[in-house]
């Protein structure tokens, strides 16, 4: 299991990761607009060139990261714009600490296996903490 830091912007990611790619070095393991999303998923075309998802090694951790647009996620505010990312080990792995974590908690979305090959959810804590809990089901985490 390892844990990683997911940062949320106000659409200006793009230029946040360049700028951390500049000092951390090494190549991006991801970068996708909203673009690159499904039809489904019903992105207003002005959100279209906005970060999904973009992940930056560091060493023996992932720095990751998106924008967020209406209909995913809520407003970016400063002290809500992170989030701790679990990598699980199995989906049962995942059920578990999912479970745990938002017992008392909210959960935001649901754990279910995703466009993307992940067995994904997230939650806010009964701390108010925001989890990401994941598992590539297609072996590259």
């Amino acid at each position: 299991m390892s844990l990683n830091i997911y940062l949320t912007f106000d659409g200006n990611c793009s230029e946040v990761f360049d700028n951390y790619k500049s000092i951390f070095g090494g190549d991006y393991m991801a970068f996708e607009t909203y673009a690159n999303g499904p039809p489904d998923m019903q992105v207003a075309d002005a959100d279209k060139d906005k970060v999904m998802h973009v992940s930056l090694p560091v060493g023996n951790s992932v720095l990751m990261g998106s924008d967020t647009v209406e209909g995913f996620g809520g407003p970016v505010t400063v002290g809500n714009n992170f989030s701790i990312s679990v990598v699980g080990q199995s989906k049962e792995h995942c059920d578990d600490v999912f479970g745990k974590l938002a017992d008392g908690g909210t959960v935001t979305m649901p754990l279910q296996e995703t466009f993307w090959g992940s067995y994904f959810g997230s939650c806010r804590d009964r701390f108010d903490i925001t989890w990401m809990v994941n598992y590539d089901m297609q072996g590259k985490s």
